[in-house]
C-alpha cells in the first residue's frame, strides 16, 4: 500500500533535487559568465540599472541553496515512515529491511546537502562579483554608491 512512497522519495524528492542542482548550475554559469563580459560603460550615467541586471536570478541560488536541505530532510521524513510502517505490517522487526529504509531515507538528505552547499558557493561567488563590479563602477565614475 505504502509502496508508492519509496518511488516518490526517489523519483520525486531525489529527482526534484537533481533539477534544482541543474537550475543552480545552469544560472551560476550564465551569470558569471555574463559578468565577465559586462561592459560598465553602458551603465555610466545609471549605476541602479547595473545592479538591477547584476542581480537577476541570482535570487533563484539563493532559494535553491536555502531550501535544498529541507527538501532532503523531507525525503528522510517520508523514508523513516516507509520503514516504520514496514515493521508495523510486517509484524516482526526485520534487520534487512529496517537498514534498506534507513538507508534510503538519509539518501534524500545526503542529496540534498550536496545540492545545497554548492549552491550556497554559487550564491557567494557571484555576490562577491557583484559587490566588485558595483566598486569598479564607483571608481570608474568617481561616484560613491547609491
Amino acid at each position: 500500500m505504502m509502496e508508492w512512497l519509496g518511488y516518490f522519495i526517489d523519483y520525486g524528492i531525489i529527482g526534484l533535487l537533481v533539477i534544482m542542482s541543474i537550475a543552480s548550475f545552469a544560472i551560476f554559469i550564465e551569470r558569471y559568465f555574463f559578468m565577465k563580459k559586462i561592459n560598465l560603460d553602458e551603465y555610466s550615467s545609471n549605476r541602479k540599472s547595473l545592479e538591477i541586471v547584476l542581480t537577476k536570478r541570482i535570487s533563484v541560488v539563493a532559494t535553491i541553496g536555502s531550501n535544498a536541505p529541507y527538501i532532503g530532510l523531507l525525503g528522510t521524513v517520508l523514508g523513516i515512515m516507509l520503514t516504520f510502517y514496514t515493521i508495523g505490517i510486517a509484524g516482526y522487526v526485520d534487520a534487512t529491511r529496517i537498514m534498506v529504509g534507513l538507508a534510503l531515507a538519509l539518501k534524500a538528505t545526503a542529496v540534498g546537502l550536496c545540492v545545497a552547499i554548492p549552491s550556497v558557493v554559487f550564491y557567494n561567488l557571484l555576490l562577491r562579483k557583484i559587490k566588485v563590479t558595483l566598486l569598479e563602477w564607483d571608481v570608474r565614475y568617481g561616484r560613491e554608491g547609491v
